[in-house]
């Protein structure tokens, strides 16, 4: 059973900046991916950024060049750092831990990943 434990939500104003960290526990191999999903105020979750052991990434379109995600192997730790924050960037963050297909691609229904607990993040304007 993997475990994963955010820290670093909070709030912020608009153009500001916050730092998400979460760390995994509980799996069985390194071959996983590790990423952030979102939940806005009454909206469905989505998919914010992943990335897999091999360090490929991908983000939602809309936080491209704003977000980072970065990830340390030995620590089994994903990083979101979160620049330029929106007012519609504010919402529930989860961590998220997928194992690889076959095909080595991340899992690409949210049915296919572990979440954490979340954590919660607010831009004011």
């Amino acid at each position: 059973q993997v475990q994963l434990v955010e820290s670093g939500g909070g709030s912020v104003q608009a153009e500001g900046s916050l730092r998400l960290v979460c760390v995994a526990s509980g799996h069985a191999n390194n071959n996983y991916c590790l990423g952030w999903y979102r939940q806005p105020p009454g909206e469905e979750r989505e998919f914010v950024a992943r990335i897999n052991n091999d360090g490929a990434i991908s983000y939602r379109h809309s936080v491209e060049g704003r977000f980072t995600i970065s990830r340390d192997t030995a620590s089994h730790t994903v990083y979101l750092e979160m620049n330029s924050l929106q007012p519609e960037d504010s919402g529930m963050y989860y961590c998220a831990h997928g194992r690889r297909r076959p095909n080595g691609w991340c899992p690409a229904s949210q049915r296919d990943w572990d979440y954490g607990h979340g954590i919660q993040v607010t831009v004011s304007s």
